[in-house]
């Protein structure tokens, strides 16, 4: 995520930083370079000027030209103006004090508004609400039915009348239906098209006054950069939107669309789609995504994700066997199952802080390395795991037969894992207790 504009803004600050003194010359040259990096990150050229003009304004004063370390001032700079650009404070979901709350999905097809249906019902049944999902897509072929699959993946009542009814009666009936069952919660799954166009709108217009929704949100796709902007202004002006949800931010290294749509249309990216599980769904933090544009990473949403997948009471069984000396291969699998619960590997190294941006892009990190040492690991016994000293060679021929892998991958996981419990050893005591910490993360 942002990968290249990570890269180009640092380079852009090393101009600062190679200075123990800066002129308004300086800070000018140094703006032109963070300049040239938005526009190539295909930031809309409006938010650039004025972002630029920003900076600079507050970046010539007195506070940073006579500061002893100038370049931290300017990048402290540029952090807070680009947590304004992005709205400042995390918005959240409106909810109706008089449930149930209406969510109405809107969107251009192929944006990944059917599947974002599905992840934020998901991630708000976690906050223990009883959401219900609604097929309002009569005319993409399958559309229900892709709902419906959403829907029993995340364990989500979806409610449909097929396709010969109109998305507005369907719309009115699913909202009574979340009255008559409960559900305080109901999210209308609307139908897109591959352009804007008066049919598409008239028909929104339609749902929305027909049901009142307490929120609008707009899916776009992050990778079409500008003309995510665009589209988000378009649909503001007929719908008068209450949010946006940008899909596709794994594989958006610009982040075009992130720092342009709340300035374009006044208002709040409220989520953001981060891969193609269900679970792949987060607040939109301008305060933690301003850190990572920044290569300063985002320790707090690695904190959550750590704290959802992990037990504490099996952090503390951990930090105890780390104490004693008594971690095994069963421990191993066990934190390494938890570990691939937080998300995609790629995606967690990008949120720590100092993590090169660069050095990430063209990393070849390699998630079936894990699969491969499970399958491992299942192919011993109970005695193996909890005694890795015992596998001799002949063991080692089995475990390779039994987890279609060779010997020599054998030898690399237990010299691994040895080196791993010697450092363990080294970190035992109040070593170990700084280890695990507050975030529970493993090793």
């Amino acid at each position: 995520m942002f990968a290249n504009l990570t890269e180009k803004l640092a380079s852009a600050f090393k101009k600062f930083r190679n200075k123990g003194k800066l002129s308004e010359a300086d800070v000018k040259e140094g703006m032109r370079e963070v300049k040239l990096a938005l526009l190539e990150a295909d930031v809309n050229f409006k938010v650039v000027k004025e972002f630029v003009k920003s900076v600079t304004e507050r970046a010539v004063g007195t506070q940073v030209l006579e500061s002893l370390v100038p370049a931290q001032q300017i990048v402290k700079i540029v952090n807070e103006e680009l947590i304004k650009l992005m709205g400042g404070e995390a918005p959240k979901i409106n909810i109706s004090p008089k449930p149930p709350t209406v969510v109405m999905m809107v969107g251009l097809q192929g944006a990944g508004k059917t599947t974002h249906a599905g992840k934020i019902a998901a991630m708000y049944k976690q906050k223990s609400k009883n959401p219900l999902l609604v097929a309002c897509d009569v005319y993409r072929p399958a559309a229900v039915d892709q709902l419906k699959i959403v829907g029993e993946q995340a364990g989500i009542p979806v409610f449909s009348m097929g396709t010969k009814i109109s998305p507005v009666e369907i719309a009115k009936a699913g909202v009574l239906h979340a009255k008559k069952n409960g559900n305080d919660m109901v999210i209308i799954d609307t139908a897109g098209r591959l352009h804007i166009d008066e049919e598409l709108m008239a028909e929104l217009v339609k749902i929305k006054e027909s049901v009142s929704p307490s929120e609008i949100l707009l899916t776009v796709d992050a990778m079409t950069g500008q003309d995510a902007v665009n589209v988000a202004k378009s649909f503001n002006d007929l719908l008068d939107i209450t949010g946006v949800v940008l899909t596709k931010m794994d594989g958006d290294t610009r982040g075009g669309a992130a720092l342009s749509v709340k300035y374009i249309t006044g208002k709040p990216i409220k989520f953001i789609g981060t891969g193609e599980k269900l679970d792949a769904i987060e607040l939109f933090h301008p305060d933690r995504v301003a850190s990572r544009i920044l290569g300063m990473g985002d320790i707090l949403s690695l904190i959550e994700k750590a704290e959802a997948a992990y037990d504490e009471k099996q952090a503390k069984e951990l930090e105890r066997k780390m104490r004693e000396q008594t971690f095994s291969l069963e421990d191993f699998l066990m934190q390494m199952r938890q570990l691939k619960k937080m998300g995609n590997l790629e995606q967690l190294l990008g949120m720590m802080p100092g993590m090169n941006a660069g050095a990430l892009k063209n990393a070849q990190i390699d998630e079936h390395q894990m699969d491969k040492i499970e399958a491992i690991i299942l192919s011993m016994t109970k005695e193996e795991r909890l005694k890795p000293e015992i596998i001799n060679g002949s063991r080692r021929k089995r475990i390779a037969n039994g987890s279609g892998t060779t010997v020599e991958d054998i030898n690399k996981l237990l010299k691994q894992f040895e080196q791993m419990r010697k450092m363990m050893k080294q970190l035992s005591g109040k070593g170990a207790r700084r280890l695990m910490g507050g975030m529970k993360l493993p090793f």
